[in-house]
């Protein structure tokens, strides 16, 4: 291409968004999506402002209310916002904070020495979102008011009325032009503002739906010590008591609490400044090393560990760990847009060199705890070492064989995981069928016979024992546990396709619970399924319908009218040949697939530990409290 005809950039072709405008073009990048979770986080964002009232000593009360129509009141009884004209602005203050990205109390330490938020853009994001947002300020004596229409003052800050308390309420209805949905969850909001109770002690938090007139509110005395409580309730602790401290260095606070289980799996959760970092970061390394280096250390000081015996892991040292950590600190670095990974490098020092203190201390004072925990990681390491070698095992064999894929899969033709998807069917019946159903270009199929062993009450080195466990991660090529790489999945698409009935919800859990806890980025990123198959074919001369619900049903049968017609109610996949099952629950222009995602990792343990595990009265509570919810379950 000669150089004349080479395209140009002109200075009109420069886009210069002001104010709040970009938040309105990429409302993904400010809030992490425009779906529920970007829903959520707008609460979230001005819980947060409230929350560092709190942290500042101004506030003991903060109040979240859905209203009827899906609009959220967020009610403080901190400072206010000030209302006093910004000297840089030239407007009110309120105005200010809600109109302007990057303007707030939080980039003056004086302020807030701590706090959370999105860095300060949180509160102007909620308003640019939002149809409408008002803000009213108790503060001199003086309520004031300001509305707000997509981020744009649609009047000025007024004093209507007096007040002898101080505080900020925030109300606002999320924008139906940018967000997919707008209704609000409870069970999301409460999962959020309890987490919010645990690690901000003695502050009363109050959720209210007033949909359907329920109220709820969360105070915690003890703090992130309640909150490993809670985590371990439905579970059995071997030490008697949650180990706990909380200590400054270099303007950082530590705060710990811990309680090992006798569980298989490793819960712990951390936190910097009330933001769940769910990637982890500098604090959690630093937690880590020091939890190994001091059981490591007790162990050879009490001669648990022989002087031939190597160092236990860190896997190891933390088998059945339930443990939350919170720092606060002056001036925290999150990596990622959505704050889920710390990365203050001083940090990591700060931690590891606190909890080793605190633990070393807590092991040697406490030895009855001290005993169960290394016996506990030390037989977790004998584990560890008989999973590692199964696993040489069958590295060696499938080289040997060179049948690396089980023989028992149908794969596909393509190896792009941008189309490529396998589908996990219960029984050889339904195999078969769907074996001949599918898309070979693209759709792979693995039948599994029976149920999976329940990996909640198994170690590792049982787990790579089962064959259909071992089917599953030949297929999937991305490894299992702590030598997972989602980079080596094969298939974009893990697709459950089980029976519409108890035996099917069962193994459905079984394998979301394998998922959950050895392969947990398949779900983080987005890549299990759950196949939704027809309940009914309804059949009137030719015309044959597939309803998948009861009232889907009812609705067809209104719709075809008078007239003789059949019903069949599927009671298993196997009665559908294959153009059915292909026309019904595979093709992907017909299909409906339920993706399977983890927004809240606590509750997720919370649900597969009740219901997988030993404890019979919390699953039979859980089932009594979900029942209503339950739909088109065939016993």
């Amino acid at each position: 291409m000669s150089n004349n005809n080479k395209r140009k950039y002109t200075a009109d072709e420069i886009q210069v968004l002001t104010g709040l405008e970009p938040v309105r073009k990429r409302p993904g990048m400010y809030v992490g999506s425009t779906g529920s979770r970007g829903l959520h986080h707008l609460v979230y964002e001005v819980i947060d402002n409230s929350v560092d009232e709190a942290l500042a000593g101004v506030c003991d009360t903060i109040e979240t209310i859905i209203n009827k129509d899906n609009s959220i009141k967020v009610k403080d009884n901190g400072s206010g916002i000030p209302v006093e004209i910004h000297p840089q602005t030239g407007r009110s203050t309120v105005e200010t904070v809600l109109t302007i990205l990057h303007a707030g109390g939080k980039f003056n330490n004086s302020a807030y020495k701590v706090s959370g938020g999105l860095h300060g853009v949180g509160v102007s994001v909620v308003n640019a979102l939002s149809e409408w947002l008002v803000a009213t300020v108790k503060r001199d004596g003086k309520v004031y008011t300001q509305k707000f229409e997509k981020g744009v003052p649609v009047s000025k800050l007024e004093v209507i009325g007096d007040s002898d308390t101080t505080g900020t309420t925030i109300e606002f209805k999320p924008d139906n032009q940018i967000f997919d949905e707008i209704e609000y969850s409870f069970e999301t909001l409460e999962y959020r503002i309890r987490e919010m109770a645990f690690l901000n002690k003695g502050i009363k938090f109050i959720l209210e739906d007033r949909r359907v007139d329920n109220r709820k509110e969360y105070y915690y005395e003890g703090g992130i010590k309640s909150f490993v409580e809670y985590i371990n309730r439905n579970k059995k602790p071997i030490q008697n008591d949650v180990a706990y401290f909380e200590a400054e260095r270099d303007s950082t606070i530590v705060e710990l609490a811990m309680q090992y289980t006798d569980s298989y799996s490793e819960n712990v959760y951390t936190f910097a400044n009330n933001i769940n970092t769910q990637e982890g970061g500098t604090h959690l390394s630093g937690l880590r090393t020091a939890i190994t280096r001091a059981i490591n250390d007790y162990g050879r000081k009490f001669n648990y560990l022989k002087e031939r015996d190597e160092n236990l892991q860190g896997d190891d040292a933390r088998e059945g760990l339930s443990a939350v950590l919170s720092v606060k600190l002056l001036e925290p670095q999150f990596e990622g847009q959505t704050k889920t990974k710390l990365g203050n490098s001083e940090t990591r020092g700060i931690v590891e060199s606190l909890v080793y203190d605190f633990l070393t201390n807590y092991l040697e004072e406490n030895p009855k705890s001290g005993k169960v925990i290394l016996e506990k990681a030390i037989s977790a390491s004998r584990a560890r070492e008989a999973a590692r070698k199964a696993r040489e095992i069958s590295r060696k064999r499938s080289i040997l064989d060179n049948t690396p894929l089980p023989g028992k899969l149908a794969d596909c033709q393509e190896n792009d995981i941008e189309v490529t998807e396998i589908f996990i069917v219960e029984g050889d019946s339904a195999g078969g069928s769907a074996k001949q159903g599918r898309d070979r270009r693209n759709q792979a199929i693995l039948p599994l016979r029976g149920k999976i062993l329940n990996v909640e009450k198994a170690r590792l080195d049982r787990i790579l024992g089962y064959e259909e466990i071992r089917a599953m991660i030949t297929a999937f090529g991305a490894g299992i546990g702590d030598e997972f790489e989602i980079e080596k999945l094969r298939y974009g698409k893990i697709i459950i396709m089980t029976d519409a009935d108890v035996d099917g919800a069962h193994i459905r859990t079984l394998l979301l619970t394998f998922f959950y806890r050895y392969m947990r980025e398949l779900l983080d990123n987005g890549h299990i399924y759950i196949a939704q198959p027809p309940l009914y074919k309804i059949t009137k001369g030719r015309t044959e319908r597939y309803a998948y619900s009861d009232n889907e049903l009812e609705e067809i049968l209104e719709d075809m009218g008078k007239g003789s017609y059949s019903i069949q109610r599927y009671k298993g996949l196997g009665e559908m040949n294959p153009e059915q099952l292909w026309e019904t629950t595979m093709d992907p222009d017909n299909r409906i697939l339920l993706q399977v995602t983890v927004e809240d990792g606590i509750a997720a343990d919370e649900i597969f530990t009740t219901l997988m595990g030993d404890r019979v009265k919390p699953r039979r509570e859980f089932i009594q409290r979900n029942a209503k919810e339950v739909r088109n379950l065939d016993i």
